[in-house]
């Protein structure tokens, strides 16, 4: 059965290295809503370092997630001092599954606070696209679909919530968002 597969950026106004209240709150936030994301129904896995250090991105062992990449746009920095990115890659059964996750909760709540973190880059910040049983998504993978979706926007490749397709490359609609066409429970 096809896994969906989800790719978030975002370029953050500080360096995660910074010592200031507001990246200081940004990590206190994160730290509530990742136990809640990955109790969510629907939630399969996400990307974790072997080591788990903040702020160590680039260096870090990803495992079978594959080496730590980035998109082309991205011209901050890349040492755990300069950093100056939030980057994740999960395993989802579903489209309503992730939808539920992403707006409803701690992550709701972040979500609203998200300018007060990330630069408005007009990029976009997530790409979803739907992998075979068994498949582990790459770093390189997300970044990939999300630079094809900025280049050529959604498709089955890589699509967004708001357009959506199911597994066979069909257009998807989970029930709310989006355009009119078939509906995703």
């Amino acid at each position: 059965m096809p896994r969906l597969a989800l790719y978030t950026f975002g370029v953050l106004k500080s360096p995660l290295a910074d010592r200031a209240p507001l990246t200081r709150d940004f990590y206190d936030m994160g730290e509530a809503v990742y136990p809640k994301i990955s109790q969510h129904p629907g939630y399969l896995a996400h990307a974790e370092a072997a080591g788990g250090d903040r702020g160590v991105l680039f260096e870090a062992d990803w495992d079978v997630w594959g080496e730590f990449a980035v998109p082309a746009w991205y011209g901050k920095g890349r040492t755990a001092e300069t950093t100056a990115l939030a980057a994740t890659l999960s395993l989802w059964t579903d489209l309503r599954s992730a939808f539920d996750a992403v707006y409803t909760g701690p992550h709701r709540e972040a979500l609203n606070r998200r300018y007060d973190w990330f630069e408005r880059t007009g990029h976009p910040s997530h790409v979803f696209w739907w992998v075979s049983d068994g498949v582990i998504p790459t770093w390189q993978d997300g970044v990939s679909r999300l630079e094809h979706l900025r280049d050529h926007g959604s498709a089955p490749h890589a699509f967004t919530f708001h357009h959506s397709f199911a597994p066979d490359g069909t257009p998807a609609r989970i029930e709310g968002i989006g355009p009119q066409s078939d509906q995703v429970r």
